[in-house]
């Protein structure tokens, strides 16, 4: 390949990719998406929350995802339901107080990836798999050069104005440039696979993902998302040191069910279909969201944890985002990256950070099995939980650790 041209180019076409593509090509720009790898490929972040129907909306992938959503098996989704110690609660995503849909699905990411980029394509974006980024420079005052290197080892350069960087936990332009820093979580461990769940309980909802907190490990827990051909994901988190006693990410992942009575016997008929993966030291994060002629989107620039689902709306919410001020950037207007990109779309993140630091402590998980649970305020939660953590009319995103700490207080007396 000799060099080539682009007004931007995405590094990864993974959601965040694939949105903000889709974006650009709709004002007109020639983009290119750099993917490493092949699609479809198997990936985590099933359970989409409905802030992210909005953004594919926006960029005219919500159709393709509601025309196949039947064909590949992916599920309707209305909630999240929690179980811990036989107590079991839940809420309803149509019952929140913020505006925006209340109603998405979870999906199968391999096709849900591969149906988004194929989406983008036919909105006018090029999509070169296989080709990995390897270097990033500045050429000239007004350009961006990055190096790529395909499949075969043959290296070649790609010009362009902006370079987005979708990469996921691929990281691209942290690790090259040298933007990592530490993420503040402790390191934990996911050990997953998708299963035919042969649930045969009539009372159990295929319609929410269910959270099931360990019985005596209250910082373990494991994630049930059903889709809608019989078939399911499952996993199990914990600190790294909680899979210790285990030879293998399947034996963490199995006997860690089996611990679980009820959610071992709503999955006593169940079989793997895939191998069980392990993935260590998730949580990242990033000194600067943007510099010089980049921004990064999603997980590339910050990861937080899988408990709240939250990784594919803050990926698109990102690209929504970035993309005007990149067109703006393009027509030679100034942008300020810090004011108009990071500390907005850092808001949200921290909403939800909070949320998981208060889940992981035990707080917040007092709070959704409280007896004393009043509707307006499950509302509240609710928009959180669906996705709505940048919706500052909602006090527990205004004031969220106040709030927080004042209702877990509540619900601890």
């Amino acid at each position: 390949m000799n060099s080539q041209n682009y007004d931007v180019v995405i590094i990864g076409a993974g959601p965040s990719g694939a949105c903000a593509g889709a974006l650009l090509a709709q004002a007109g720009k020639r983009v290119l998406c750099v993917e490493r790898g092949h699609f479809p490929r198997f990936s985590i972040g099933e359970s989409l929350l409905p802030h992210s129907m909005e953004f594919l909306a926006e960029a005219g992938l919500l159709e393709a995802l509601e025309t196949q959503a039947a064909e590949l098996g992916f599920q309707f989704k209305n909630g999240a339901a929690f179980l811990k110690n036989g107590h079991r609660t839940e809420f309803d995503f149509t019952r929140k107080t913020s505006a925006g849909p209340g109603t998405t699905f979870q999906v199968k990411r391999a096709p849900f990836d591969q149906l988004l980029a194929n989406a983008a394509e036919a909105q006018g974006v090029d999509i070169c798999y296989g080709l990995e980024v390897i270097a990033f420079s500045y050429p000239s005052l007004t350009e961006v050069q990055l190096t790529v290197r395909n499949e075969a080892g043959e290296v070649s350069t790609l010009n362009c104005r902006f370079v987005l960087d979708g990469s996921g936990f691929g990281r691209v332009l942290p690790k090259l440039l040298q933007l990592e820093t530490p993420s503040g979580f402790p390191v934990r461990q996911a050990c997953f696979c998708h299963i035919r769940d042969g649930i045969t309980d009539p009372e159990f909802d295929r319609n929410k993902i269910l959270i099931t907190v360990h019985p005596t490990q209250h910082d373990v827990w494991y994630w049930l998302i059903p889709f809608s051909d019989g078939t399911a994901s499952l996993g199990v988190v914990g600190a790294t040191t909680r899979f210790d006693e285990f030879d293998s990410p399947a034996d963490s992942l199995w006997q860690k069910v089996a611990d679980e009575s009820d959610l071992s016997a709503l999955l006593v008929n169940a079989e793997a279909i895939n191998d069980v993966r392990s993935l260590v030291g998730y949580s990242a994060n990033v000194g600067a969201l943007a510099g010089d002629r980049y921004a990064l989107l999603g997980n590339a620039g910050e990861f937080l944890d899988p408990v709240f689902s939250s990784g594919v709306t803050i990926a698109l919410r990102s690209a929504s985002t970035a993309v005007p001020l990149v067109l703006q950037h393009l027509a030679g207007e100034a942008v300020d990256w810090d004011r108009q990109y990071t500390i907005p779309l850092r808001k949200g993140i921290n909403t939800f950070r909070q949320f998981v630091e208060a889940w992981y402590d035990g707080r917040f998980q007092n709070i959704i099995f409280s007896d004393q649970r009043q509707d307006h305020i499950s509302q509240m939660i609710s928009s959180i939980l669906a996705g709505y953590a940048w919706d500052e009319t909602n006090p527990f995103v205004a004031d969220t650790p106040r709030r927080l700490k004042t209702l877990s207080e509540i619900c601890a007396t």
